[in-house]
């Protein structure tokens, strides 16, 4: 396939972006999108220009780092598959595609396609842990009885990578879809109630601090999810926050 690409580049989180155009040729559509960008990387190394920065690391839609915008869309045209799972067949030989980064205030752009995701880690460090018993004279996990259906549930928020397409997806930038499955996968556990009550008041308040907007309910966030994480999670947070506000 030959492809024309419109980029976002950016040198760094000061300096003023735009979109830049560039030609790729000879891509496979076996290609991962991925694998496109290393094309076009390679390409632009040896005519000796800056080559486009972007994240990713595992490249097999487990650690959360790839988050590009393509065609309007966090992570592209596929359905539950994180950017570097995104295959060139769903593209056409002529197209073009445009990439950019996240947007959202509270992912700045550190460098084209490259942003500052560590609100999402701040979240995290405000309730998103259990109290572990580290004496020597710990509790087995498998002697705590949890239904089979508390326990799926769980399961499924806690497969949230925090690739912050949520995020990218909405239109307030609203990131409580995150917060929702992180909150939901101690609330539905034994181990998550000792610090339940602080747990999601303090990640909401977290969240609200990083200057991530509300949720409109519109459901784009789960659409595009790569996870397919469900919008019961926001409505299960909450639930956690009005209990916790009332406990309080």
């Amino acid at each position: 396939m030959n492809l024309t690409l419109k980029i976002w580049r950016q040198k760094d989180s000061k300096a003023k972006g735009q979109m830049v155009d560039y030609k790729v040729t000879d891509i496979s559509e076996h290609m991962s999108f991925l694998e496109m960008m290393d094309v076009l990387n390679e390409q632009l190394v040896n005519s000796g220009e800056e080559p486009v920065a972007f994240d990713h690391d595992c490249r097999e839609g487990i650690c959360g780092m790839c988050s590009m915008y393509i065609n309007g869309e966090a992570h592209g045209p596929d359905r539950g598959v994180t950017t570097c799972q995104l295959h060139m067949r769903m593209f056409n030989d002529g197209d073009t595609i445009t990439i950019e980064p996240f947007r959202a205030a509270a992912f700045p752009v550190i460098k084209d396609l490259v942003v500052d995701r560590m609100a999402f880690e701040r979240i995290q460090q405000a309730g998103g842990y259990i109290s572990v018993n580290t004496s020597g004279n710990t509790q087995d996990a498998n002697s705590i009885p949890i239904s089979k259906h508390a326990a799926d549930e769980a399961m499924d928020a806690a497969t949230c990578i925090g690739c912050g397409a949520c995020v990218a997806s909405c239109k307030n930038s609203s990131a409580m879809l995150f917060v929702g499955a992180k909150v939901s996968q101690y609330a539905l556990l034994p181990q998550g109630q000792v610090e339940a009550a602080d747990r999601v008041q303090n990640m909401v308040a977290q969240m609200d601090l990083e200057g991530f907007g509300n949720c409109t309910n519109t459901g784009a966030c789960e659409v595009e999810c790569p996870k397919g994480i469900s919008l019961e999670n926001i409505a299960r947070m909450n639930r956690e926050y009005l209990s916790a506000t009332l406990k309080g």
